[in-house]
């Protein structure tokens, strides 16, 4: 074999690597995905892993490079020869020690995120020596078939990489379905032809991009002064630097605008609400004109949420809508075939209610004193998504089960929707840990037999904002902040918290208290005894893929992709259990599939238990968890009830 075969020898292998993930990349996830979705997956998987199988490679070209000069080949050798076969051992013996590492590392357990770093690393050292043997094994192979035949050098100008990489994938994957493991065939649906299709788009544009930026750098080299290869190259370092900080002004200034951008938008007046002030609203609300918390200072979410809180009784004059209709009647007293206790309490403070966390705290507590929450005997305290959403499903079946004796709280954190609202979680964590300790404070000082039941509830970024009021506490910190009962839905992946007490066994952490499901007839499954111990139930979807998604899935296998995962079952009436046989944890692939799956979950739909979707869950939810009281029939109507809400708001509001 000659010094020329080694010419690009990183590119191909990078090719390689890059045919062997292709087809993994269709491999099922969390939902199901557009061709567009397709195209993302496989362009950014592919483009990902071919420049670390760039990176590898060159290690491996360094050490090879290092093993030619050793004495142990003849003198007779040439400097060709010699760093041909250093080549091929180097990556002979990289490819058993670094898979190897890798699968006693699986098997060990990845644990820590520098086990996961050092797992990544061996795998990516060991697959890229692999793919390099193998095309070195099938150059040859072409190459002597080539001269069997007389081809005259038609064979062996064939490009190999892209087919060696197939079939490496094909014999890896039949091997795996030669296992115990059922059903790892692709999704019917996933959109094959065209999702490559689109991949190969997306790795245009990456490859144009780097193109371009690695001609102008070369360019740049060339305008050094004097022959001195240092100079160039280090003329060639600073276009790269000068690229990469322009990219980054250019990100920066984006960024700033989209944000601006989409922060106007959650701050807008519904038109129709402009007049909503002490028509739509009550004392018993903020916003209304009784509240110390201003109307203007409530953001779209807040003034929608003041407007939908559940009247006691029939109005007797109902206000008309724009187009002219007139609400149905879903007063407590209706709903519930009963009269209501008391007017339900809504305190919201938004972001512009008050200039510093601590000045809204101080509003939220003040609201609360004029409107006397205390007296109600449960007291909702709410963490809400990135734009200051609450769930109107939530508040109207607490309102209803305890017939109007509840008050809720809630504090905005961000203008933002939730993905881009991530760098607020600390903001938020402190405001919301502020307004606790004031409320367990006034709380404690009431008389035992005075006290409400305090009970926490949080949505998505909401639930993460909330749990990290508690983290590094376990089960302790909801009791030591006086906290009876907690309820959260669609929790972040990202939720440490969560980790924290559904993880690894800790001092501080009763699992007992703690129970994440995937529907209520899971919780019920618990049985009288242990769902009577239950205080914190985390209601998460296994196919949302807001709960499954994090930077870990780069490293290291999560438990929900385990050997022992429930396999994906379908519940009548509720989003399904378990997670589609044929996914399989990937490097990379896995994080970008997931990516899309947490995209798809947030997409709205109709009014049903589904992926980031947990509306239809909520009644019985809030019922056993909170531990309220209703008939069958009165669950059916408030059923009945919050679904035909959700049809009024979503026809008024979007």
């Amino acid at each position: 074999m000659e010094q020329s075969d080694f010419v690009h020898t990183g590119q191909k292998a990078g090719l390689v690597m890059a045919a062997f993930v292709t087809p993994s990349t269709l491999a099922p996830s969390l939902s199901k995905r557009t061709w567009q979705d397709q195209g993302i997956i496989t362009g950014l998987a592919t483009g990902t892993t071919y420049l670390m199988a760039l990176t590898a490679q060159d290690v491996l070209d360094v050490i090879a490079g290092s093993a030619a000069t050793w004495p142990i080949f003849p003198d007779s050798w040439s400097a060709a020869r010699r760093r041909t076969v250093a080549t091929l051992g180097c990556e002979l013996a990289m490819a058993p020690l670094g898979l190897g590492l890798a699968a006693y590392l699986d098997r060990r357990g990845v644990s820590t995120p520098t086990d996961g770093v050092l797992r990544q690393g061996a795998w990516r050292m060991g697959a890229t020596a692999l793919s390099g043997s193998a095309l070195i094994g099938a150059t040859a192979g072409v190459r002597r078939l080539d001269r069997t035949v007389g081809a005259g050098g038609r064979l062996a100008a064939l490009p190999l990489s892209i087919p060696v990489g197939l079939a490496t994938s094909a014999v890896v994957e039949r091997a795996r379905r030669a296992g115990t493991e059922p059903g790892l065939g692709a999704a019917d649906d996933v959109p094959t032809l065209r999702g490559l299709a689109a991949g190969g788009g997306v790795l245009a544009v990456l490859y144009g991009a780097a193109w371009g930026e690695r001609w102008t750098a070369e360019q740049v080299r060339r305008l050094a002064p004097g022959q001195d290869l240092g100079a160039g190259l280090a003329w060639q370092v600073a276009s790269h630097a000068v690229f990469l900080a322009g990219a980054g002004v250019a990100f920066n200034a984006l960024w700033t605008r989209v944000m601006q951008r989409v922060e106007a938008v959650t701050t807008t007046v519904d038109p129709w609400m402009r007049a909503a002030p002490g028509v739509w609203t009550d004392p018993m609300v903020s916003g209304d004109p009784a509240s110390l918390v201003p109307w203007e200072s409530l953001g779209r979410e807040g003034r929608r949420h003041a407007v939908t809180y559940v009247r006691p009784a029939p109005v007797a004059t109902p206000p008309t809508l724009p187009d002219g209709s007139v609400p149905a009647d879903l007063s407590i007293a209706t709903v519930m075939g009963e009269p209501a206790r008391a007017h339900p309490i809504q305190v919201f403070v938004g972001l512009d209610s008050a200039p510093t966390p601590s000045e809204r705290v101080d509003l939220a507590i003040a609201e609360m004193d004029r409107t006397d929450a205390w007296s109600r005997s449960l007291l909702m305290l709410v963490s809400p998504t990135g734009t200051g959403y609450v769930n109107y499903v939530a508040i109207a079946a607490a309102q209803y089960l305890t017939r109007g004796d509840v008050a809720s709280v809630t504090m905005q954190y961000s203008r933002r929707p939730s993905p881009l609202s991530l760098g607020k979680v600390r903001d938020a964590r402190e405001q919301n840990r502020l307004l606790w300790l004031r409320i367990f404070q006034r709380v404690r000082a009431m008389s035992p037999d005075e006290r409400p039941e305090v009970v926490l509830f949080g949505e998505s970024l909401g639930a993460h904002t909330s749990q990290d009021v508690l983290l590094g506490w376990g089960t302790l910190g909801p009791q030591a902040l006086g906290i009876d009962r907690a309820l959260w839905i669609g929790t972040p992946g990202g939720s440490k918290w969560m980790h924290e007490v559904t993880g690894a066994p800790r001092l501080d952490v009763d699992p007992a208290l703690v129970a994440v499901v995937n529907d209520h007839e899971q919780l019920m499954a618990l049985g009288d005894e242990a769902r009577a111990r239950v205080r914190y139930v985390l209601l998460s979807h296994d196919n949302d893929g807001v709960t499954k998604f994090g930077l870990d899935l780069l490293n290291r296998r999560p438990a929900w992709l385990g050997p022992d995962r429930p396999l994906r079952e379908e519940v009548p009436g509720r989003s399904p259990r378990g997670i589609p046989a044929g996914m399989r944890w990937r490097p990379v692939t896995t994080f970008f599939q997931t990516l899309i799956d947490m995209k798809n979950a947030q997409v709205p739909g109709a009014f049903a238990a589904w992926a980031h979707d947990y509306r239809a869950d909520l009644p019985e939810f809030i019922r056993d968890v909170y531990d309220l009281q209703c008939s069958e029939e009165q669950m059916q109507s408030i059923q009945a009830a919050v679904r035909r809400r959700e049809e009024f708001r979503e026809g008024a509001f979007e």
